[in-house]
């Protein structure tokens, strides 16, 4: 029961909107070329994101190095920013260090994801009149840290958030080296639909009215705004799922149902400019593991666009453990690297894998760098 009651609730949500106001403007409309541009993603293998890209963390932004770039065995660059750090102010977003990574991307021709974080990490007039309460952050940056969150559904919130998406539209959207935007909103850590879930967590989260409709309801209004907004860019699904089910149960089977209709969801609305991904690839063991969705992902390979990036840099004993073999760098992201490039049952690879900028700049991670190339090079001729 607990299955088709999700089934149906995600099914129903194609024209839910929940009370969010989408402008005239991005109402979606089929891709097609803009003046100046190449074809929109994916409408070529040319165009489709593929092979390595070097993950910019959030942390870096303010100082941003752009050396890794220049690396010859990446193919593309996948910035992570906080949302705060870039419009510190209402209405007055600051572009320059996203114009330098554009024309320094446009230079090494190399494609871009962004992947820009709103939730824990918005400004905090985003925050103004919006309903939110205290959570812990999870994981990544700040983890443990007490700090507001907005309610994934709540409208204010959301409204100033896709005005913001419009302005980055507005000057990117034509840029030809903008491949694919990481879709993002009703977020917390990152652009990845989790939010904070331990048991009291969810107490809080069930006290503030949070159901799986209002949550979904949010995100089939993201994937509208962002079809329309971004015609000539592949959008991506970070960790595609339902974090918390109805009540706050446990279900495995259920969670798995409702993941698959996200990206059935998702797929109506994109088509093949749809990508998924999971942020979490690694070889060895973590502290604490988050359940591996290598294989949910990769089962989709050769249908749509799929990828994964690195659950964090090699380098150093612990970090090094936890991608597959402590105390040795390059062997631990090979190890890594072959598990995520690890063929599905039908025979399909993911297209891209994204590596930390952290064991790209290294001498000795190049040996790595160009047997994962060559991977590439082999399962996507």
């Amino acid at each position: 029961m607990m299955m088709r009651k999700i089934s149906i609730s995600i099914a129903t949500l194609c024209m839910v909107v929940v009370g969010l106001a989408v402008p005239l403007n991005l109402q979606a409309q089929p891709a097609a070329a803009l003046d100046g541009t190449g074809p929109p993603c994916a409408s070529t293998a040319d165009t489709t994101p593929g092979g390595l890209a070097v993950v910019l963390p959030s942390q870096g932004y303010h100082s941003l190095n752009l050396q890794a770039l220049n690396n010859v065995f990446m193919s593309g660059v996948a910035a992570q920013i906080n949302w705060r750090d870039i419009e510190p102010v209402q209405g007055k977003p600051d572009w320059s260090k996203l114009d330098g990574l554009f024309a320094a991307a446009a230079s090494s021709k190399k494609w871009v994801q962004l992947a820009i974080f709103p939730g824990f990490f918005s400004p905090a007039w985003a925050l103004g009149g919006a309903k939110t309460d205290m959570f812990a952050i999870p994981y990544g940056p700040g983890h443990g840290t007490v700090t507001r969150l907005p309610m994934p559904w709540d409208t204010v919130y959301l409204n100033r958030w896709f005005a913001f998406v419009k302005q980055l539209s507005e000057r990117y959207g034509k840029s030809p080296a903008f491949r694919m935007i990481a879709a993002a909103g009703p977020t917390s850590v990152s652009e990845e639909m989790t939010l904070p879930s331990s048991a009291p967590a969810i107490k809080k989260w069930l006290k503030d009215s949070y159901t799986p409709a209002k949550y979904l309801g949010a995100w089939q209004t993201v994937f509208q705004v962002y079809a329309a907004a971004f015609p000539n860019q592949c959008v991506s699904l970070a960790g595609p799922g339902l974090p918390i089910l109805e009540q706050g149960k446990m279900d495995p089977a259920a969670r798995l149902s409702a993941k698959q209709e996200i990206v059935d969801q998702a797929m109506k609305v994109f088509g093949r400019r749809l990508a998924i991904q999971s942020n979490d690839l690694h070889a060895g063991k973590a502290a604490v593991e988050a359940p591996d969705d290598t294989d949910f992902i990769n089962s989709y390979s050769g249908k749509i666009i799929t990828g994964f990036e690195m659950r964090g840099g090699s380098q150093g004993p612990i970090p090094s453990k936890v991608m597959g073999a402590a105390g040795n760098p390059p062997l631990a992201l090979r190890k890594s690297i072959d598990k995520g490039m690890a063929a599905n049952k039908a025979g399909q690879h993911v297209n891209y894998l994204q590596i930390y900028e952290g064991d790209v700049l290294p001498a000795n991670m190049q040996p790595v760098l160009q047997y994962a190339a060559s991977l590439f090079r082999q399962s996507h001729p």
